[in-house]
Parts: structure tokens; sequence; C-alpha cells
């Protein structure tokens, strides 16, 4: 247990910290609820956990290797989160009884994840230095998918509980603006890191 700690902390650092994920997670939260948000929060995590699994085996090797296959990830993640702030900027407030509106499905929240070379980076950063753990590259991807995995849902899930409480305490159409906008603003933002030199 001593040798996982390491681990665990640099995990669950990695996947409590702001960034596109979690402000989706919160986004998707105020708009939709927790019930309606877990397809996303799922995805997400299988995505990351997948990553993971597939650094553990050194295929983040060979995507962090070819820069046509990084920029064309970068490209196409990053028309996705254009796309997904546009759609939190111009939203009003929620309706959580509603069912004409939509949130993220599990298969964009796999998809938010799976495109970020930053997000490969980390996850051989984690193969990399936690590559000791374990005796084969089938039992680090195991273990280092579970864990992530895990962290996903556990820091998503609180990050989308904030969000439902932010759906209670706004009551007034301005302040739904307000809040869409930001958080439109911070899903942009979550982009720069990735477009940043390493």
């Amino acid at each position: 247990m001593d040798q996982l700690l390491p681990l665990f902390l640099f995990v669950a650092i990695a996947t409590l910290s702001p960034g596109g994920a979690t402000t989706l997670a919160t986004a998707s939260g105020a708009h939709f609820g927790l019930r309606r948000s877990l397809h996303l929060i799922l995805g997400i995590a299988a995505g990351l956990a997948s990553m993971a699994g597939a650094a553990a085996l050194g295929l983040a090797a060979m995507l962090l290797a070819l820069p046509v296959l990084q920029l064309g990830m970068k490209a196409a993640g990053t028309l996705y989160l254009l796309w997904l702030a546009w759609r939190v900027a111009r939203s009003g407030a929620p309706d959580l009884g509603r069912t004409v509106a939509k949130p993220t499905s599990f298969l964009g929240g796999v998809w938010l994840i799976l495109y970020n070379p930053k997000g490969w980076a980390m996850t051989s950063s984690a193969a990399m230095s936690f590559a000791a753990l374990a005796d084969t590259p089938i039992r680090l991807a195991l273990l280092l998918g579970s864990v992530f995995g895990l962290s996903a849902i556990a820091s998503l899930f609180i990050w989308c509980m904030a969000g439902q409480a932010l759906a209670r305490l706004l009551q007034a159409v301005w302040q739904w603006r307000a809040l869409n906008v930001l958080l439109a603003i911070l899903l942009v933002l979550s982009m720069v890191p990735m477009w940043l030199p390493a």
C-alpha cells in the first residue's frame, strides 16, 4: 500500500484539478442534474481509463512521437470543445425536469478525453513513473486504468454535484447567463495548455 500511495495522490490531483472535463461536468450538473450527467461522467472516466491503460502498453509513446497525429488530435479536439463551449454559453436557465435538451453522451465524454495529447502525456508520465508497481505491461495497464478511471468518476461526481448545487442557488436569468458564459470561457481556456509547447 505504501508503494501505491504516490500513484493515488498523483492521479487524484490530476483528475481533481480544473480543466475541460471538470468544467463540462460542472456545466452538465447545473443544467441536467447528476442523474442525467452520469453518461458524460462514465464516458470521461472510461476514456481516461483506456488512455492510461494504453499508455502502460506503450501506445502513448507512438502517439506522442507522431507530430502530424498530435496536430490532428489537437485540431479535432479544439473544434469539439469550441462547439461544446458555444452550447454552454447559449444555454439559458436549466429546467432539470425537461427532456428536450440532451446532456453530452457517453461517447462524447470518451471523445473529450481521447483527443487530448496533454492527457496522453500525463498518462505516459504515470506509466513511466509507476512502471515498477507491476511486473508486466498488462498488469500495469490494469492498475493504471483502474486507478485513473475510479478517480475520474469520484472527481467528476464532485464537480457535477457542485454544478447541481449552483442550479439551486441561481434564480435570475442574468445569473444563469453570466454562469454559462463563465463556464464557456473556462472551457475555451482549458484548451490553451494543449497548444503550448511541452
